[in-house]
């Protein structure tokens, strides 16, 4: 997604309980290196994409209530 000229990339997890940190806890530095291995590969793709500025945000939802209970988290790493 896009949001004021930079280019988001955006996890989404979920998780019912917290147990073991709950969801944004399971975006560990192994899973942000791989966020960050696809997001090269999607600029070396994409004309002109190596100079685009880009972010890393986590959407997170947890609990077992209708709906889930979410937290947005910009810029996360």
């Amino acid at each position: 997604m896009r949001d004021a000229g930079q280019l988001v990339f955006v996890e989404v997890r979920y998780r019912r309980r917290k147990d073991f940190g709950g969801a944004a806890a399971s975006v560990d530095s192994a899973k942000q290196r791989k966020l960050r291995a696809a997001a090269q590969y999607y600029l070396q793709q994409h004309d002109g994409g190596e100079s685009c500025p880009c972010r890393f945000d986590v959407v997170t939802f947890s609990g077992t209530g209708t709906p889930a209970q979410a937290d947005w988290i910009k810029d996360a790493f």
